[in-house]
This record gives C-alpha cells, structure tokens and sequence, in this order.
C-alpha cells in the first residue's frame, strides 16, 4: 500500500505502516511521547555546518554544537558559552572566559585551544569570519577557559561575529576535528550541544537521529533567538526524510511526523483547515530568493553578461510562480531585506522587473557567444523548485541558451563546490534562498564574499567589495556603517555579484500538541515540548 493512503487510515493502523514503511523506528514507536519526528526542508548529506551554507546543514549545527554567542529575537547578541568579557582601551585587544561545565559528548572539557582552532576553521570559510581574520594578529590561550583575540586595528563587530546566528555559524569544535582544512569536510561530528548526533543510526537519504545530552548545561535564561537557555524536554528527535509533499502532508495529519518545515505553498490552506495542525512561523523576518552565478567560467566570466542577466530576472514572475500566495511575498529592490537597517532602494541599473529588450541589447553589446548557461534545478525542494523554471524562461528571452540540468538538491550542493569547467561536471548557474539574518549586513551575505578561491560558491574576486567590508567593520556610527552599506550593494549590483528576487515566508506545519519552538531565524529544535 502506498504511503499516500496513510491519511485515510486509522492512527493505530498509520503507526504500523510507517513502522514497515522505515518512517518510525521500534524504539521511536515505544516512546512517541518523548520522540519529535521532523521532515527537515531538504535531504541532508553533508554534515559539515563550516564547508556548508546549506540551511539543513546549519539546521543539524544548532542540534549538535553550541556557540561562544548567540543573537536574540530582538537581535542583540548575548553571551552563550562565554561567561564574561572584556576590551582593551584601545580596542586591540578583546579578552573571553568560557562558563564552568562545558563538555564535548565524547566527555573532555571544552577548552581555550578548541575555541581558537574552531574560530579559525569558521573564519576560512565564512564571510563574516574572514573580515575578522584580516585584523587579528594573534590569538592567545593563557588558560584552559581564556582566549584572546588580539587585533592590527579595533573590530567593532567582534560580538556580531562570534555571535553570528546563520550559515555560517561559528560553531564550536574539538581541535583536533577544527584542524581540518576548511576546504575539507569534517569526519566526526561531536559538539557540546543539546543534542548528540547517534553516527550509528544515519541513514542518507532516510533519517538522522539525535538524543538529548544529559550533561548539557544550559544558561538560565529563557531562550530568545538562538541566545539565552536551550532546555531539552525530548529524549529523541529523529529527522526523517520524505522527499514528496503530498506525502509529508498525509504524514503530518496522521500523526506519523509531528513537524514538516517547509510546506509547499498550496499546501497552506488545507493545512490551516486541518484539525490537529498548527502553523508557527520560526522565521519572522522572512526570506530572499538569489540567483547566483560561476564567476569563474563562460560566459558569467564576463561582468557585462552578467549584468544582462540581471536585467533579464524579475522578482514578480518568479515569486507569482513560486510562491503565488497573496500576503507570503513581496517585491523588494534592495539587496539588504526591506525593512532591516541596511535596506536601501539605491540599486543602480537593477530594477527588479525583467526588460528582455534591454537585456538583449546589453548581450549583443557583451559579444555573447552563444555559450550555454547550466542552470542547476532541483526537483526536491519544492521551496524553490519553480525559480529555475522561470530564470530559464526569463533568460531565453533576452537570447541566452539556457542548458537546465535537474538533480536532487543534495547532488547540486555538492555540485555547486565543484570549480570544473559545466561540460566536466561543474556549473553556471544556480538559486537558492537566504533568511533575513543571513542578508542583512554585508559582513552576513555570502553573495558578498567576494574573495576569489577562498570566497562563497561562485567565487567573486572583486578588490573594492573586500576592502568596503573592513571598512564597514571599523565603523564607529550606525550613519556611516549605512552609507558603507549602500556602497557596498551599488558595488555587488555593478559587479553583478547575484540577483536578488524578492521576499517571502514558509512558515512550518506542527502538530497540534508540540509547543515552544523558538523563532529564532534558523529551525532550532531546543525548548519543544510535546504533549
């Protein structure tokens, strides 16, 4: 029998499917009550939060490890694993004590020398990070709880940094797993976290699980954002992968999976008609689609293509065909979400709204050459599985020659780290989407690391957007961080660094008897309570 029939079944009879179907495992069944069962918005096959941007990856982060700081709703960062802190007069100089009682799940103490290896693994990788590494000189250990971050020049992000709430994450690791390269994927995957990742029951492409970490101390104060406590009520969680969403639907309403992330957007309104469901929207601020482009192979090699290319996009049609639900989107020019401090509708020769005959005209002037552009799609993340239909159709009418090649969404990012050539199995193009706390600066934007090899999937090398950064970092006044930050997008639209594509919401869909979960800008899964 085919799970789409499980809806019609009786809750007894809907259990012992799933049990056969390899939904639910004997031990989850014996106690449910004590188990969360999450369909988690995309399969999960890497599970490195530091060589990854991927949400779920991220997602799996925040389960397993724990931060130096986190950034509460109101977005005010807060100390998580540091007990105290403080600065030098001439802020060169910041000085970290971690809280008594940290632990790593294999048991050793969370010490000084894990932190600095793991800020320096984040910092090769991310954005944000490497901002910061171009103005430290040294770090310093004098103590097994005491780390120091000494400076060439005052930082007046250091807390934003380290409290960094979204991809990517500067996680916390044991040395001896941060001292793996960044450009390599870690091996083990133990934090000091919540939760404990159970290696043993990972199933790629079926389940990961995690079991709560009795030894976790948790802050005290009540859990805002990814700051304050992360108490644990669940003895399990277990993600279990279900890629079509018809059938996650029926899941949910028979009771099978107690959360479904990202539900497809028709799905919204049988679902707040549906007894026994709750929708919770974990991320407020909402979302933006991206177009993102090789940097580094024909024909986006070439800034005046890639300037056509923007011109050819437009938000309306893509969030029409994406979403299309009145109320769940909104058209926004600037690259920073509007309605957070950096928005700025000063974009240059970006509209938002396609122009084929502009963009046409701007090809030929470019000498485009007929070169095929690989549009990556994929076909099982129904949150933007439509976006390439639409760039596709967007971009042939301006006369580019769109090869869109459809995969998982697993296979693209892997794929998207690929610098091959698109004819020996690399890539041109992709899209995705960014929550609003991953966006809303220049120093959070991936899009905006624009450091050649070493930079996000793309791999921009543009001088000027690099050093506007420090700039923007050593910023005294919120006038002049905002003056930085409007530079900084006219820079990235001249540069053509992404399109971005407009603003949306994909609340999840819960059971009725789960509480407590966070709305913290990433899916956390601390705090949930299930009745």
């Amino acid at each position: 029998m085919k799970r789409r029939s499980l809806v019609s079944l009786s809750a007894h009879a809907a259990l012992s499917m799933a049990l056969s179907a390899g939904l639910l495992s004997p031990l989850a069944a014996h106690a449910q009550a004590k188990t969360l069962r999450v369909v988690p918005h995309a399969n999960v096959t890497i599970l490195d939060p530091i060589w990854s941007t991927a949400f779920v990856t991220r997602n799996h982060g925040y389960m397993i490890y724990d931060t130096l700081f986190g950034t509460d709703a109101s977005g005010a960062v807060k100390p998580q694993m540091v007990d105290k802190w403080n600065v030098s007069k001439d802020n060169l100089t910041w000085t970290f004590t971690l809280r008594d009682g940290l632990e790593f799940h294999d048991g050793a103490p969370v010490t000084s020398a894990d932190v600095v290896a793991s800020i320096k693994r984040w910092a090769s990788r991310d954005s944000f990070g490497g901002v910061l590494a171009k103005t430290v000189t040294d770090y310093a250990t004098p103590d097994a709880k005491t780390f120091v971050i000494k400076l060439k020049q005052p930082f007046g992000v250091m807390l934003e940094a380290l409290g960094k709430p979204s991809s990517n994450v500067p996680f916390i690791m044991p040395a001896r797993i941060a001292a793996t390269p960044g450009s390599e994927q870690i091996k083990d995957n133990i934090g000091s976290g919540p939760y404990k990742f159970v290696q043993a029951e990972y199933k790629p492409g079926e389940k990961l699980v995690y079991v709560k970490n009795d030894k976790y101390q948790s802050r005290s104060e009540a859990p805002s954002g990814t700051a304050g406590g992360k108490p644990v009520y669940l003895d399990r969680v277990e993600w279990v992968i279900i890629r079509d969403p018809q059938t996650q639907f029926n899941a949910l309403v028979a009771g099978e999976v107690d959360i479904i992330e990202q539900p497809t957007f028709e799905q919204y309104a049988s679902l707040k008609s549906t007894k026994g469901v709750q929708i919770v929207d974990a991320q407020p601020a909402g979302l933006q689609y991206i177009f993102r482009f090789n940097h580094t192979q024909p024909p986006f090699d070439n800034v005046k293509i890639r300037q056509a290319a923007m011109v050819a996009l437009g938000q309306a049609e893509h969030l029409k065909a994406q979403v299309g639900t009145p109320g769940m989107y909104k058209f926004c020019k600037s690259m920073f979400p509007c309605g957070t401090p950096y928005a700025s509708d000063n974009t240059g020769y970006y509209t938002g709204s396609a122009d084929p005959k502009k963009a046409a005209q701007m090809l030929k002037d470019a000498g485009y050459k007929g070169e095929p552009v690989l549009l990556m799609r994929p076909t099982d993340l129904a949150s933007i599985a439509k976006l390439p239909l639409v760039a596709k159709q967007q971009l042939e009418a301006a006369g580019f020659k769109v090869d869109m090649q459809q995969m998982d969404w697993a296979t693209l990012v892997a794929r998207r780290a690929k610098k091959d050539a698109p004819a020996a199995g690399g890539w041109n193009a992709f899209m995705t989407a960014w929550t609003a706390g991953d966006i809303q600066n220049p120093l959070t934007m991936a899009m905006m690391n624009a450091a050649g090899d070493k930079g996000w999937f793309g791999w921009q090398d543009d001088k000027q957007i690099e050093e506007l950064k420090v700039k923007f970092s050593q910023a005294t006044t919120d006038a002049e961080k905002k003056k930085l930050a409007e530079q900084l997008q006219l820079r990235a639209i001249e540069t053509a660094s992404h399109v971005h594509l407009g603003q949306y919401n994909n609340p999840a869909a819960l059971r009725d008897n789960i509480s407590g979960l966070v709305p913290a800008g990433a899916q956390v899964y601390w705090n949930i309570k299930k009745n």
